[in-house]
């Protein structure tokens, strides 16, 4: 199997085959809601549904109109709806509510081999108490830093209780996968146990250079030789936005005709409009769109701190971009500074800056990062990601297989 241990060494023996696993996927997010968290899950969705194993989505019912897929049902695949509410400054995402009755009654009726939870909101905890009454196998995923937001919006004061649940629901699951070692570590030193790295991948045919669009980039202003800064992600105060502007303010002093393309909505988008009337706000894009916009820009700024990978990264070095950010998340597993992207400092704003500048002016050496980018983001194939997180669920299922033995024999030998 291709296992990491606690020390994050990773073993590649894959056997020949494995039996299929009924698996329950629970989440609060899912397409076509577009963060990083729903369409990470949909790929493992997918490639799980490829790799032969019967999946149940449990998510939640994101519109009154929303039903389950044409699919569903059908080859291994079934989706229950759940009801939600809007999440406060997030009303296009959704929480769930309170269902461990739900729960325990349909997987009695149709028992999983195990339960994977993606989200870590009330319906998210609602499954794992289920799955604990129920004796199945759990593992979670640590996909978004909650408690990071809560700096950003005031109320930094919850850090360490929204901390102390995260801590207390992952370390009740057998399992919890994280997707970058940086991270492992950080979670190991506050008390997070039986982490597991499983990386995410990227479509490289989805993100192309070869999307790079001559007409989009006419209708921004630019010609070929113009310079194009392009940003994805909500507009939103965890995201550091305003370090953003700070940057290619200084782009801007040494080429004016230099555009920032900011692609995303949020809550701060039209106080960033006020400060930065000259960028263009292309507003949440998917599909051939999103990929026309990347493709279409020469350098990619990543100002946020607050990431627990941050997709945005391997789509833009998929695209061909040259990646600045900071030396964290995806772009610490993956950047080599100077050759495949440019990193800085964590928290370094100053060199984050000074970095920007020197890039922007540096055409050639823009164009030798991307090429290297593009190689780099060609490995991170989703069937191989499939795979290894795949392997961690079978790890899971021997793990709650031992303990289940070794209280059994506690048992026996309390009642001798």
């Amino acid at each position: 199997m291709n296992l990491e241990d606690d020390s994050g060494l990773q073993v590649d023996n894959y056997p020949a085959s494995r039996r299929s696993l009924r698996l329950a996927i629970v989440t609060e997010t899912y397409p076509p809601e577009v963060n990083g968290v729903a369409l990470t899950l949909a790929k493992l969705v997918d490639g799980l549904r490829a790799a032969n194993h019967d999946v149940q989505l449990i998510r939640l019912r994101q519109s009154r109109t929303d039903a389950v897929r044409s699919d569903s049902l059908h080859s291994g695949f079934q989706e229950v709806l759940m009801r939600g509410l809007p999440i406060p400054r997030y009303p296009e995402l959704r929480m769930g509510m309170p269902s461990k009755g739900a729960l325990i009654r349909l997987w009695q009726i149709k028992r999983p081999d195990l339960v994977h939870i993606a989200t870590e909101g009330p319906l998210g905890w609602s499954a794992l108490r289920a799955a604990l009454y129920l004796k199945l196998p759990v593992s979670s995923d640590y996909r978004t830093n909650f408690q990071s937001y809560s700096t950003h919006y005031g109320v930094g004061f919850l850090y360490k209780p929204i901390m102390a649940y995260l801590r207390k629901f992952h370390n009740r699951a057998h399992c919890t996968m994280v997707p970058t070692q940086a991270l492992r570590n950080s979670l190991a030193l506050a008390g997070f146990h039986h982490l597991r790295v499983v990386s995410r991948g990227v479509d490289t045919v989805a993100f192309d250079p070869a999307h790079r669009s001559a007409p989009l980039r006419a209708s921004w202003g630019l010609g070929p030789e113009d310079l194009a800064v392009v940003c994805v992600g909500r507009l939103a105060p965890e995201k550091n936005l305003a370090l953003l502007l700070r940057a290619f303010e200084a782009i801007e002093h040494r080429n004016p005709r230099a555009r920032l393309v900011l692609v995303g909505n949020g809550p701060m988008r039209e106080e960033l409009q006020a400060k930065c009337p000259g960028a263009l706000f292309a507003g949440q894009l998917r599909g051939q769109a999103l990929a026309e916009h990347y493709a279409s820009g020469d350098l990619f700024l990543m100002p946020s701190v607050t990431e627990t990978f941050g997709n945005v990264t391997t789509e833009a070095m998929a695209s061909g971009l040259p990646v600045l950010a900071f030396d964290y998340a995806a772009a610490a597993d993956l950047i080599k500074d100077g050759i495949n992207g440019l990193v800085t400092p964590l928290g370094d704003s100053e060199a984050f800056v000074s970095a920007s500048v020197a890039l922007a002016a540096e055409p050639g050496l823009r164009m030798r990062i991307g090429i290297e980018a593009r190689r780099t983001a060609l490995e991170l194939d989703w069937k191989r990601i499939v795979q290894n997180f795949e392997t961690v669920l079978y790890e899971v299922m021997d793990r709650a297989q031992i303990e289940a033995s070794r209280q059994t024999k506690d048992y026996a030998l309390g009642q001798t």
